[in-house]
């Protein structure tokens, strides 16, 4: 389905990237196969694939291969994380994850603070508590590692940059 959608997508003359979100290279990195990548290189357009990743011990051996062989196809890597409480929210923890996702070739890209749905306000930062925290963030780490802290909003066309 991937395959045909993307050559689809590959005549439409406008189009300038294709972008594609996926858990698949973090949790299922032996999905990242060779017949996968030529079929992201036989596509004309540049490809962005963001990944979701949350902390840094998600980043394997197995995730780094996957990872170099869709850099391989020319490829730009990505990544989104959502702020969870308990998880990921303190300062050391956001800066490993940037600096091991740079180490496999994927940019850090945003940082989500949680939606809010049912059955997850136990992993909710405030945004108040988010912003200390990005403070401390950007004294760790060169500014292309620092990614924008982000929240959605209902109704709006992008996501609301926070910092």
């Amino acid at each position: 389905k991937l395959s045909s959608l993307l050559q689809q997508l590959d005549t439409i003359k406008h189009l300038k990237r294709i972008r594609i979100h996926s858990r698949i290279p973090i949790v299922l990195p032996n999905r990242i196969t060779t017949e996968f990548c030529d079929m992201l290189s036989a596509i004309n357009k540049a490809i962005v694939l963001v990944v979701h990743s949350n902390h840094a011990n998600e980043l394997s051996n197995s995730v780094k291969l996957a990872c170099k062989k869709i850099k391989a196809c020319d490829i730009t890597l990505l990544n989104q994380s959502v702020l969870l409480k308990d998880i990921n929210d303190n300062a050391p923890a956001l800066s490993a994850l940037s600096e091991k996702l740079f180490t496999f070739g994927i940019m850090p890209y945003y940082l989500h603070l949680l939606d809010k749905a049912t059955g997850t306000g136990h992993f909710e930062v405030d945004q108040k508590t988010a912003i200390a925290l990005m403070d401390q963030v950007k004294k760790q780490l060169p500014g292309y590692l620092v990614p924008k802290l982000v929240r959605e909003q209902a109704g709006a066309a992008n996501k609301i940059v926070i910092t």
